[in-house]
């Protein structure tokens, strides 16, 4: 058996502001010490699969790279590198085009959301392992969670009587509201739909021919007119492959769901119940459960080892800090909160509430607040690069001042910059200043002043991060004022 690991890597994640941002959506949040990105290739590589694939869009492609490669096990995948953002049954269908292409028919498709929290992997495992069987039996493979609840946030699937065999299904129905969802809870024959899938690439693009062919029709064509490429090495891993596609053919597919365009109307689809914990994390209340409570029920999460909670008369409140620095948070008599503090923005929530977060997105792009340079909705607070990270310390008329960090072997474009001048400080590692035509051997200590408009790189020597302090100073300070003349990356 074949099979072939489908990670679906994307969506905003809006539930989740401030952490989860445009340009850094809930797939590379950390829970546990990993991001959910990096949680579902491991589960896939536990499951044996001979190899991964993955469906995401072009502005995460270096930020993805970069997550993999960091990885214990890295993996070499094939990347498809969505030009904007459609649904599950466009990228399905590209998915099993491609694994048709490169693996054959028989080829077993193990979809999995990069954004599912799953602690218990060999649970995970056994019931992938269960599901690839009816896969190579023709059928289509959905795997289903037991409701704890009346959830309306989610779809459901009605078979005969829920227990712990495979059995086939009855019908998908839509996410119903709070009476509905209490009276599927009440009968027993309903299960969550989980989003995730398993099937041979021949079984579901028989089932879009069948029940979708215009999916079918429009993912060939995006297929036919994409180019393959090998990516250039992330640190010591390479042998990455890359398929981009022609915006506007990818843009003529339809914007469907898998269970719509599919599922729905296919009489071979097989349920296999979970017999593992699942979260989708779709709102603040999910992340905390992730995390271990105190005695009162409180939560921490931090992306800062030099971050501090002091909580007094508090009860079942999560608090998530991502900060530049030192930074504490306190919080007095307060209950069932949810507090996110970034280096750029403060969430604070009732947990009962916290579906509602994304309407503070809205109100935020509706007033114009998260526009240049305040992009409080689209850029994190420190924003992925190629070849590193930046992050905006402080920002006043006429200056800005940076922290700057690359990995080791990465170098930034060599660039020059109509409005503004820089001025460079390595506090730790070894670099190789570029100004003008020469070139300066840098150590920690070290300062270089980069001239308006001179072409001027950056590059990581040494066998660690490169960490910089960058101050500009100039008359517009827009990450549009970048004149790249050569790049690495494919940028210039």
């Amino acid at each position: 058996m074949k099979l072939v690991s489908v990670v679906l890597s994307g969506g905003a994640g809006t539930r989740l502001w401030p952490a989860s941002r445009q340009a850094y959506p809930k797939p590379f949040m950390k829970l546990g010490g990993k991001s959910l990105l990096e949680q579902a290739v491991v589960r896939g590589q536990a499951c044996g699969t001979d190899h991964l694939l993955v469906v995401t869009n072009q502005d995460y492609l270096f930020l993805t790279q970069g997550l993999l490669a960091d990885m214990a096990d890295p993996p070499h995948p094939h990347y498809l590198l969505e030009p904007k953002g459609r649904n599950t049954a466009p990228a399905i269908a590209l998915a099993a085009l491609a694994c048709q292409q490169q693996h054959g028919d028989d080829a077993v498709m193990l979809v999995l959301p990069a954004d599912h929290l799953i602690p218990d992997t060999k649970s995970f495992v056994a019931n992938a392992l269960e599901a690839a069987r009816h896969a190579l039996n023709g059928h289509l493979v959905v795997f289903g969670i037991q409701p704890t609840s009346p959830e309306t946030g989610f779809g459901y699937i009605e078979v005969a009587k829920v227990g712990r065999q495979s059995q086939p299904v009855l019908q998908f129905v839509e996410k119903p509201d709070a009476a509905t969802a209490q009276e599927y809870l009440a009968t027993g024959r309903f299960y969550w739909n989980s989003g995730m899938f398993c099937f041979t690439a021949k079984a579901i693009l028989d089932a879009l021919a069948q029940h979708a062919p215009d999916v079918l029709s429009t993912a060939q064509a995006a297929m036919h007119g994409s180019q393959v490429s090998p990516l250039p090495p992330s640190g010591t891993v390479g042998g990455a492959q890359v398929t981009r596609f022609n915006a506007h053919a990818f843009g003529l597919q339809p914007d469907i769901s898998i269970d719509y365009a599919v599922m729905e109307k296919a009489d071979n689809v097989m349920l296999v119940p979970a017999r593992f914990g699942w979260s989708d994390v779709g709102a603040w209340p999910a992340v905390a459960q992730a995390h271990a409570a105190d005695a009162a029920g409180n939560t921490m999460g931090t992306a800062d080892e030099d971050a501090h909670w002091v909580a007094v008369d508090t009860t079942g409140t999560h608090v998530h800090i991502d900060s530049h620095g030192h930074k504490v948070v306190a919080t007095v008599g307060v209950k069932d909160l949810v507090v996110v503090d970034t280096p750029d923005a403060l969430l604070v929530a009732s947990k009962a509430q916290s579906q509602n977060v994304k309407r503070v997105v809205e109100m935020l792009k509706e007033r114009h607040i998260d526009s240049t340079p305040h992009q409080t909705t689209v850029l994190p607070a420190a924003v992925q690069r190629p070849w590193g990270t930046y992050a905006t310390l402080k920002e006043e008329s006429g200056y800005k001042v940076k922290r700057i960090t690359v990995r080791p072997g990465q170098s930034l474009s060599l660039q020059y910059h109509h409005k503004r001048a820089e001025h460079w400080v390595v506090v730790q590692g070894q670099a190789i200043v570029q100004v003008g035509d020469t070139e300066y051997p840098t150590h920690a200590g070290e300062y270089r002043y980069i001239p308006l408009k001179e072409q001027h790189r950056l590059t990581n020597t040494g066998e660690g991060e490169l960490v910089l302090v960058e101050v500009q100073c100039g008359t517009y300070l827009g990450e549009d004022d970048i004149v790249r003349l050569a790049d690495v990356y494919g940028r210039a």
